[in-house]
């Protein structure tokens, strides 16, 4: 009689054994998932990107408040060593077992991801992934857009005339130019001048008054003899 109780007592602890562990999982359990997102991807995507540029990681399906302890290592096609590592955080995650870390980025090359938390089994969530930024790099210029300082065609130089602008006419004019005003004395405004520099006007002037006083003297002349 006693040995059938002491082994109906064993029995009995053993099936509370069972039945408590699925609870002690599931406080915490290795049953989430971590993604590698590019930093325009919406984190409610279960989705994972393993080429990127600007990125950020993103956990799923964990339990609620359990700690994460992160680390990314170079792993090849880059000028780090194997297995240094390059980037690592913790966090804690919230009720839904949910919760992503900030923006970051990485010189190009392919990295590995190690995520390790309360409760794992074995070893830690790895992700291997390509940071890729050959498309985005700074300072380079996309086909049609203008370089600073080019000229496109079309443009005006500085300091360049166009063709017509600031250019002296090269038609003749065709208008006489404005005759002088005669002068009173019938001669020219503008009197021309002999060889010594005597004005033209004045010297036809003393000639007329020589030949005048001439005609008078010989008018005399011709009256005296008459009487």
């Amino acid at each position: 009689m006693r040995i059938l109780r002491s082994t109906s007592a064993l029995v009995a602890a053993a099936a509370v054994s069972l039945s408590a562990a699925p609870a002690a999982f599931a406080t915490n359990g290795d049953n989430g998932t971590v993604k590698i997102h590019d930093s325009a991807t919406g984190e409610e995507l279960r989705k994972n990107e393993p080429k990127v540029c600007e990125f950020y990681l993103d956990a799923f399906g964990f339990d609620a408040g359990q700690q994460v302890e992160w680390h990314i290592e170079a792993w090849a096609n880059n000028d780090l060593a194997k297995g240094e590592t390059v980037k690592s955080g913790s966090l804690t995650l919230d009720a839904d077992g949910h919760e992503r870390t900030l923006d970051m980025t990485l010189p190009d090359g392919q990295y590995k991801l190690f995520w390790n938390f309360d409760g794992e089994n074995g070893k830690a969530k790895q992700k291997v992934f390509k940071s890729d930024c050959e498309d985005e790099k700074p300072g380079e210029d996309k086909p049609g857009e203008d370089k600073p300082g080019e000229d496109k065609p079309g443009d005006d130089k500085p300091g360049e005339e166009k063709p017509g602008e600031g250019e002296p006419s090269s038609t003749p004019s065709t208008s006489a130019p404005a005759a002088p005003a005669p002068s009173a004395d019938g001669t020219s405004g503008d009197l021309a001048e002999t060889g010594n520099g005597a004005p033209i006007g004045i010297l036809a002037g003393v000639a007329a008054a020589l030949v005048a006083g001439g005609g008078y003297l010989v008018a005399r002349r011709r009256t005296a003899r008459q009487h």
